[in-house]
């Protein structure tokens, strides 16, 4: 056994933002259950427990601060 769960497709999560790979479902122990990356352990993991897209979904949002963007065409106006 590969010793996880590949989310359906038709389950809406987002891509991990540090390699852009779909998350897995991995079981911990007796502790639970957690979705983490499925091409890396040390990118970002829910904490042990119920099956947390959401938590995933929020961890893994690109923010608008990260982008540089250049706004010097739009003070010609």
């Amino acid at each position: 056994m590969r010793g996880y769960v590949n989310i359906p497709v038709s389950i809406y999560c987002k891509l991990c933002k540090e390699c852009g790979s779909r998350p897995v479902i991995a079981q911990v122990d007796d502790i639970g259950y957690i979705v983490k990356c499925s091409k890396d352990d040390r990118h970002y993991q829910t904490m042990p427990g119920l099956i947390d897209i959401e938590d995933w979904n929020r961890h893994n949002t690109i923010t608008i601060t990260s982008i540089d963007y250049n706004l010097s065409p739009m003070m010609a106006w």
